[in-house]
């Protein structure tokens, strides 16, 4: 396990080079984002024990330490800088303060990321949640007012927005802004030909 983290890791990490985090809710756009940096250049922290399926075919990119941030997992962040990893929104504020950090943060239309989510748990036979929709809404909204006002009050988190449903449509803008907020040399055409529409499912009715 050591080696396998030492890999992924590298050696050397800047610690002046901020930590690049891709965060949002669940079903939100965070792995297609992930996809994007990489193939704009940049290194991803992810050990991909979680492998594509029906529900991500481009992957998860996701790092399974990461969970443990709220028990206290904080060792590896100090060898994250200048990487990129995916850490969901209600783990944010588990991260070790000491640390620089520029937040992605995506944002997709609520009831979007519920359809989604809700075809990936008949998909995967799991038991529904009892919680209506409607309230799902209400504490998904909640949830994300909440952490954006944490956000703002961090010193060491610069944030940025995208907006999922509007990167689909129009990603060259988009990409612009995130290169800009990086301040990376990133192929830009390269994270454009991640962005496949034909990947936007559960989209809301007009």
């Amino acid at each position: 396990m050591r080696n396998l983290l030492n890999k992924l890791l590298g050696r050397g990490s800047d610690p002046h080079t901020p930590v690049i985090v891709v965060s949002g809710l669940p079903r939100s756009g965070t792995s297609m984002m992930m996809k994007m940096l990489e193939a704009g250049g940049l290194a991803v922290l992810s050990d991909f024990q979680r492998t594509a399926d029906a529900d991500n075919p481009e992957g998860y990119y996701e790092f399974e330490r990461v969970k443990g941030l709220d028990k206290g997992d904080t060792a590896w962040v100090k060898d994250a800088h200048g990487k990129v990893v995916k850490v969901i929104s209600a783990l944010l504020e588990h991260l070790p303060q000491g640390h620089a950090y520029r937040v992605i943060f995506m944002h997709r239309r609520i009831d979007e990321v519920l359809a989604s989510q809700q075809k990936m748990i008949q998909r995967r036979g799991q038991a529904n949640p009892k919680v209506g929709d409607t309230e799902m809404q209400e504490i998904f909204g909640k949830h994300v007012a909440k952490t954006t006002s944490w956000l703002e009050q961090q010193p060491n988190f610069a944030v940025l927005d995208i907006n999922y449903n509007e990167l689909l449509l129009d990603p060259e803008p988009h990409i612009a802004t995130i290169v800009q907020f990086l301040d990376r040399p990133l192929d830009r055409a390269a994270m454009a030909a991640v962005v496949n529409p034909e990947l936007y499912r559960n989209r809301a009715q007009a």
